[in-house]
């Protein structure tokens, strides 16, 4: 990594060096030596609180190689914008795995622009990591150096994981912030809503989303399920054509029911649960979105032999630990923090439970799945969208405890887990790398005008 004073601009990596054409830097240099990140820092032009102007983002149109790329010129060049890396976090597994799926194709030269990134090969990471206090100049600090970055015009084609008003393709796979705060308020106290109503970050990024939808640069957005899409669709009014619903993929060679052979004994030992207990196995970070809650309280109504591990990363674990002790059921639910490992954990499970209040396509259920475990979620879930109701899993309302610990009542019986988890993987089979990396390239394609 190489740092860069405050007031300097950052030179554009192209194909392993550095690059620039900058007035700052005279004129345009080039070092022959590999590069796989730089830090962006700088003293950045103006940009209001509330995000870019509409001179902001006429002056990103002008700078921008919107023209058609030529299959027999310069590979295209895309952006590929995600704040921040948390190796337990879904959206950065996509992430991660859609960069090296697309880097297969080897027809894209591909950047990640974010504040900090685990190094993969063949991919160049651009740091972008202003100073900020706080979780709103934290967002719109980084969303300022981004859209500083595009104004340049080094890439071809900017996707973002953030909401930008400056980039072409925003996949939401965040899901819309709106929509969060309805299910979250439905869940709170009245206490809880008002914190919500008062909070500056809920209003930075509604407007940081609204912005970016109403953007005339935006021209495809990706949904990783069909829910997302429709709430776009309800409170934006965006065009169909904009729309692309592109599944996640998941490795189910990894991910298998042989993982049951390789684990099963050996973990449940390591962490005290008897080997005939019924597990049920919930793994996401934020526990109060994503249902550990009610997971306990539905434990709580099944009988002895049925085990809760939860699995994932939540500052606020020893609340649910606290929990289960006031349930009675402490020596029955099993925390292990976030685990990077977690094909041992589907391999010691029977039953993958997730009653999220709101998540956009978790890929911890698609990975659940693939290891031919049944599952129960939620209808605010994207992976909802999979499940037919009673042949290879159960979806409830997230708030419902009573209905939860019914479907997860329902597969205690060994025979009906084992067809709907058969049932479970066979439903996303489909669903490979392969397939999602073909998909983003065609769309890629389609926008950067490059015959197929």
């Amino acid at each position: 990594m190489y740092g860069y004073r405050r007031s300097q601009r950052v030179p554009v990596i192209l194909n392993g060096q550095i690059a620039a054409d900058d007035p700052e830097f005279g004129h345009a240099i080039s070092v022959p030596r590999p590069v796989t990140c730089l830090r962006a820092s700088g003293n950045l032009s103006p940009i209001p609180f509330g995000g870019l102007t509409d001179q902001h983002l006429a002056a990103l149109h002008a700078s921008h190689h919107g023209d058609a790329v030529t299959a027999t010129a310069r590979r295209p060049h895309i952006a590929i914008v995600r704040a921040r890396y948390n190796p337990y976090g879904g959206a950065e597994k996509f992430v991660a795995n859609a960069l090296a799926a697309l880097r297969s194709q080897q027809e894209l030269d591909l950047t990640i622009v974010t504040r900090s990134w685990q190094e993969q090969p063949g991919v160049h990471a651009l740091i972008v990591d202003p100073y900020y206090l706080g979780n709103v100049w934290r967002d719109w600090g980084f969303a300022r150096g981004v859209c500083r970055e595009v104004a340049a015009g080094r890439f071809d084609l900017v996707q973002s994981h953030e909401r930008l008003a400056c980039c072409d393709v925003f996949r939401a796979g965040d899901g819309v912030h709106r929509e969060w705060l309805v299910q979250r308020r439905r869940a709170a106290s009245f206490g809880g809503r008002l914190s919500m109503l008062l909070n500056p970050y809920h209003h930075y990024n509604v407007r940081a989303e609204r912005r970016m939808f109403r953007s005339s640069r935006l021209k495809a957005i990706i949904c990783n399920s069909m829910m997302v899409k429709q709430e776009i669709r309800d409170y934006f009014g965006v065009p169909e054509a904009k729309f692309h619903v592109i599944y996640s993929g998941v490795d189910s060679e990894r991910f298998s029911p042989g993982l049951r052979a390789a684990h099963r004994d050996s973990f449940r030992r390591e962490r005290g649960i008897p080997s005939d207990a019924l597990v049920y196995l919930f793994l996401g970070s934020g526990f109060e979105r994503k249902g550990v809650a009610q997971v306990l309280r539905a434990l709580a109504q099944l009988p002895a032999e049925c085990h809760a591990l939860i699995v994932g990363k939540d500052k606020h674990q020893r609340r649910y630990e606290a929990l289960a002790r006031r349930l009675g059921i402490a020596a029955r639910a099993h925390f292990t923090g976030g685990l990077k490992n977690v094909a041992p954990a589907y391999g010691s499970a029977d039953v993958f439970v997730l009653p999220t209040l709101y998540d956009p396509f978790p890929n911890a259920a698609l990975e659940a799945m693939a290891c031919g475990l049944p599952m129960v979620t939620s209808f605010k879930s994207g992976a909802a969208e999979l499940i037919r109701e009673g042949s290879n899993g159960y979806c409830c309302d997230a708030l419902d405890v009573p209905a939860l610990a019914r479907a997860m009542q329902q597969l205690r019986d060994p025979a009906r887990r084992q067809a709907l988890g058969d049932a479970a993987r066979q439903t996303v089979l489909p669903l490979t790398f392969d397939a999602m990396s073909a998909r983003l390239v065609a769309l890629y394609r389609q926008l950067l005008g490059i015959a197929a």
